[in-house]
């Protein structure tokens, strides 16, 4: 990837099927450090989002940024609706690319994870691989990198899941980052520092815990289903987390 002076990256860092994320900022400002560049991160993602949201609201705020790297994850959200069309969502996603990279942006495109880990994902396993092999058409067009988390088995360990089995765990997050530090290229010891130092730095922390069916019920799916019926999100009335970009790992 090209280093230009002043290395901006506006990173969507995600939960699952929120606009999203990926290589973490500390990873990217040790390659940049390496190669004397500054570095700067903004996070934009906002939870529920869609991919019209996404494109309709936070493509165009991130190229008002100028960076030189944009990471996607999104589309999770969109294919639990019950009329949801991969193809059609594709195709609005492949809007917002064309417009990432047509402003000389590198685009890390991320597809969806395979939802078989979790027996209430499972119907949607047809629609999220069309949808995954529409990620694969549109980085094509428009030479993007995609970052394939489908085929990553790890991520069907319970332990990358927090409690409510579907967002990501701290665990989820830092392999995530791995991967997609490794597919932009950043050095593997670079990677393997970055991932070792949250490790340990995490070892207190217990893994996420195993609920009942029932709470998890009771605690999660019930209280979903309920705002996917009102036709709402947790996100809503939320801003993005970083909107601004802000330098990483402190003076260079």
């Amino acid at each position: 990837m090209p280093r230009p002076r002043a290395e901006r990256s506006t990173l969507n860092r995600p939960g699952r099927g929120s606009a999203g994320p990926t290589a973490s900022p500390p990873s990217l400002d040790g390659d940049a450090r390496l190669a004397g560049h500054p570095f700067e991160f903004a996070n934009l993602a906002v939870r529920g989002r869609r991919i019209a949201d996404v494109v309709d609201g936070q493509v165009p705020h991130a190229l008002r940024l100028s960076p030189d790297l944009v990471s996607v994850m999104v589309g999770g959200n969109d294919l639990m609706s019950p009329a949801a069309d991969p193809d059609a969502l594709a195709s609005r996603l492949d809007s917002g690319i064309r417009s990432l990279r047509e402003a000389g942006a590198t685009v890390l495109l991320a597809n969806l994870f395979d939802p078989q880990f979790a027996f209430f994902l499972k119907p949607f396993r047809g629609r999220a691989a069309v949808f995954n092999a529409n990620i694969w058409s549109i980085a094509r067009d428009h030479r993007a990198i995609v970052l394939d988390v489908w085929g990553v088995r790890e991520f069907r360990e319970s332990s990358m899941w927090a409690s409510d089995r579907v967002h990501l765990s701290a665990r989820g997050h830092r392999l995530l980052a791995a991967h997609a530090a490794h597919t932009l290229g950043v050095p593997y010891a670079e990677i393997a520092a970055t991932t070792a130092g949250e490790a340990a730095a995490d070892q207190p922390v217990p893994p996420p815990e195993e609920i009942p069916l029932r709470t998890w019920l009771r605690v999660y799916a019930i209280p979903w289903a309920a705002r996917r019926m009102r036709r709402i999100s947790a996100g809503d009335g939320m801003d993005a987390k970083q909107p601004v970009p802000l330098p990483v790992g402190g003076p260079h």
